[in-house]
């Protein structure tokens, strides 16, 4: 089904080209600080406009879980893109005190758009977990020794491996893709051209999908820990101790001797002997305590 063709006219491709218009120049930003007024606009007017786009989407029922890639009309492969997109611009708010919502919130959007992505067969990756770490069941026996420690160095070299990997693929697609959008954009290329162009912009966002849901759930691990840590209880109140009264500057000598040397270069600074200094720490101490 032609997305264009239905209810709501060219309406939803101009959402999404609007969305993704926001996301392009965020991404180009000049702006200094991404909590800038005007910043924080465009990822506010863009969320608004793809959250637009993705409820027309979801009343078109344009996707389906048991539906084949080529049943997709090449027109609207693009707006497979809307979730990737949403959970972009989603990590792009500043608000410190939602930060775990907008994490969390992202990362449904990238895994929905990965499972959308693998119901279609598009791209071989491996599903994240559904969930963030933390949020699975605790306190599963913990599985020590040599073998465990083995699996777990052969699991971080083959997830190395496929970081190399998608790193040369992601610059494969884009240096594809930047030579073909022009052609594509200006109303030129053919309709295979069009749905090749679609799929390898869907290729290189499941490889950015990955790689966000990845350092989304160490940025999680890492605000829960803070969570969980508790600050400083405040003393009881009347027992906390009594803030000293910060020492002056002095020259600190043996005896009364070397005092006098000393003084004669440092007029300006009092002269102590180490038996003046005790006494007077002692006196400090008594005074303190009653």
């Amino acid at each position: 089904a032609m997305a264009e063709g239905l209810g709501g006219g060219p309406r939803l491709a101009e959402l999404l080209a609007a969305g993704r218009r926001l996301w392009e120049e965020l991404e180009a930003g000049t702006e200094p600080s991404s909590a800038a007024p005007a910043v924080q606009e465009k990822v506010r007017q863009g969320l608004d406009a793809l959250q637009r786009a993705a409820a027309m989407v979801a009343q078109l029922e344009l996707f389906s879980e048991n539906e084949e890639l080529e049943e997709i009309a090449s027109a609207d492969l693009k707006y497979l893109l809307l979730p990737a997109l949403l959970g972009s611009l989603t990590l792009k708010q500043v608000d410190l005190s939602r930060r775990l919502e907008h994490l969390e919130s992202a990362r449904a959007h990238f895994g929905r758009f990965l499972r959308l992505c693998r119901s279609y067969g598009l791209g071989s990756f491996q599903l994240p977990p559904t969930s963030p770490p933390g949020e699975e069941a605790a306190g599963g026996p913990a599985s020590g020794g040599p073998v465990s420690a083995q699996s777990g160095l052969l699991a971080m070299a083959s997830k190395r491996q496929a970081k190399i990997e998608r790193y040369k693929q992601k610059k494969e697609l884009e240096n594809r893709l930047a030579s073909m959008r022009t052609f594509v954009e200006s109303g030129h290329a053919d309709e295979e051209q069009t749905r090749e162009f679609y799929i390898l912009q869907i290729q290189k966002w499941i490889n950015t999908s990955l790689e966000e849901i990845e350092s989304i759930d160490q940025e999680i691990v890492i605000l829960r820990s803070r969570g969980t840590a508790k600050p400083p209880s405040a003393p009881p109140h009347g027992t906390a101790r009594q803030v000293r009264a910060p020492l002056k500057p002095f020259i600190l000598t043996r005896d009364a001797a070397q005092a006098k040397v000393f003084g004669s270069g440092y007029p300006g600074l009092p002269m102590m002997t180490v038996d003046d200094w005790y006494d007077q720490r002692r006196r400090q101490e008594v005074m303190s305590a009653q």
